[in-house]
């Protein structure tokens, strides 16, 4: 009997988006305390570049091109030659990654300097030498979550999503547990050297990233042994893939370091600013785009190996389809409720009305790119699948001129400042995905284009009514930071503070929940009155699980 056909498993893609946004609240927490412990100022200016180093080669190596190209090549293994030959070939990658990321981690260390000196060549002698300290600390969290990135290839390989895609969440609670604990060891008054601290908690997160994912690794059959025979015909597909796959997926990551090294020019907090605001607009680009990609690159990749390209291209127009269904709502919502969101998450403490001013601003234009960042998270990988792997890599070279072109434009000639850094991101970002988009239908003879060009129009149009929502309802969110401001003077001069305080702090929590409930009603009420069918799927989805659940009592 024939195998069944390989296909999009949108209620995988549903569990891994709750795993997913379960990690993006919880980083959204780490941000919170980290910005009311230290602000947005030069010293946290100085710790997110010197994280930048190993994350951005977390990107690229790990969660990026070696991701992307041990899935593919491994899902095919299993596909064709079974699971004792894809396990044999994962021992063989997880030892060259075991080497070859150590020697990274050493290199990393030992010329921070040079990486300081290219990452923010802005910052003055002091700055640059705290941030150089940081980021020797940090360097070797590259390695741990190359491996953890290596290990959640494999369990989603096998169609397990839920334990890797919470893996990120258990970085989140080490970097925050142990970066407050040793913060406070190192400066109880949690000045600038207490973010020795957090590069120690980073460490502690990356390490619990991947112990947590080896108990599944070790029940879905895998057992590794040091294999160093690496003249292999797929450990030499997968490097194949990597190199291009490095630069292509690099577009979105690069263009944030592009836009650090501009900032770095700018005043103190530009930095930070960008930063705070990048990791709101990441919330609802993880919990949509990063699930669908997960779920949808295994799926193509078997498929692709029965060789069925009519339904290639449904399934990865199906899984873009979802992709705008889902991000436009998030973008409308990130741009009309940006500044209130932000004052009623960061401003606290030594986080100020100037800091929520300027990364709303920031918020506001990264958000108009959400669409094309999620979509590329879906469509890159497809060209992989398909072996198509050059294509990529040349429009990030474009993506990247047009970043950088737009950044000196707007920053040096025009003077806009950090906001103009988040204008020409969301720019580079859409023009990525319009490529990417437009070289993949030529190549499938076709990509359902009428049915996306429908959806995103009727999806725009019932974005409006969510925006006039949140627009006239957020004319009623009390005024913010007296709320933040009041809870603490309150707090210790008076002994009922707390409780006025608090009940000030919460209603605003509620109206503002309220208000995105209430925009998301009206967008999927719209949406259903045009017909939109991503709307009816997951209401049929709901009411199956509904029935299923409750129909027998």
């Amino acid at each position: 009997m024939a195998d069944a056909k390989p296909k999009l498993n949108t209620r995988a893609a549903g569990k891994v988006a709750l795993a997913v946004m379960a990690s993006r609240v919880l980083g959204l927490v780490r941000e919170v305390l980290f910005a009311g412990l230290f602000g947005a100022g030069r010293s946290m200016d100085a710790f997110f570049v010197a994280f930048k180093a190993p994350n951005l080669l977390r990107d690229l190596f790990a969660e990026g091109a070696l991701s992307t190209a041990f899935i593919t090549v491994f899902s095919k293994k299993i596909q064709a030659e079974g699971d004792r030959s894809a396990w044999a070939l994962a021992s063989k990658m997880a030892t060259l990654t075991l080497v070859f990321m150590s020697a990274i981690t050493i290199a990393g260390i030992l010329g921070a300097d040079w990486i300081i000196a290219v990452l923010a060549p802005g910052f003055d002698p002091e700055k640059a030498a705290f941030t150089v300290l940081l980021t020797r600390i940090m360097y070797p969290f590259i390695l741990m979550v190359s491996l953890a990135a290596l290990v959640m290839g494999m369990l989603n390989a096998k169609d397990i999503f839920g334990v890797p895609a919470l893996a990120s969440s258990f970085f989140n609670i080490g970097s925050i547990l142990g970066g407050v604990t040793f913060g406070w060891l190192i400066d109880p008054s949690f000045g600038p050297r207490a973010l020795i601290g957090l590069a120690i908690g980073t460490l502690i997160g990356g390490m619990l990233q991947l112990c947590v994912q080896l108990p599944s690794l070790k029940s879905a059959g895998f057992r590794f042994h040091f294999d160093f025979v690496w003249r292999d015909p797929d450990v030499r597909k997968i490097l194949v893939l990597m190199g291009p796959s490095v630069i292509a997926g690099s577009a979105v990551q690069v263009n944030v370091m592009v836009n650090s090294i501009f900032a770095s020019f700018l005043q103190d907090g530009a930095v930070s600013w960008l930063q705070y605001a990048f990791r709101l607009m990441q919330l609802p680009l993880g919990i949509f785009g990063v699930a669908l990609s997960t779920v949808t690159l295994p799926a193509l990749s078997k498929i692709v190996v029965s060789g069925d390209m009519g339904h290639f291209r449904e399934t990865l127009a199906k899984a873009m389809r979802l992709s705008i269904f889902l991000t436009i709502p998030a973008a409308t919502g990130l741009i009309v409720l940006g500044q209130p969101i932000i004052e009623l998450i960061y401003q606290r403490g030594k986080f100020t009305g100037t800091e929520t001013l300027k990364t709303a601003e920031a918020l506001q234009f990264y958000a108009l790119g959400l669409i094309g960042y999620a979509c590329i998270k879906v469509v890159a990988p497809a060209f992989y699948a398909l072996d198509r792997k050059w294509v990529p890599m040349y429009v990030s070279f474009v993506a990247i001129g047009l970043n950088i072109a737009l950044n000196y434009l707007l920053i040096f000639v025009l003077k806009i400042g950090h906001q103009g850094l988040a204008i020409s991101t969301a720019v580079s970002a859409t023009a990525n995905f319009g490529l990417l988009y437009f070289f993949m239908r030529n190549g499938l003879g076709g990509l359902e284009t009428k049915k996306f060009v429908v959806l995103g129009g009727k999806s725009l149009l019932a974005s409006l009514g969510l925006a006039a929502v949140v627009w006239f309802g957020g004319q009623w969110i009390p005024g913010g930071s007296e709320y933040f401001v009041g809870w603490a003077t309150s707090f210790f001069e008076r002994g009922d503070g707390l409780l006025l305080a608090g009940m000030g702090f919460f209603s605003r929590v509620v109206l503002l929940l309220s208000l995105i409930g209430g925009g998301i009603g009206v967008y999927l009420f719209l949406c259903w009155a045009f017909r939109v069918r991503e709307v009816e799927d997951a209401l049929a989805v709901f009411a199956k699980k509904f029935v299923r659940k409750f129909g027998k009592r």
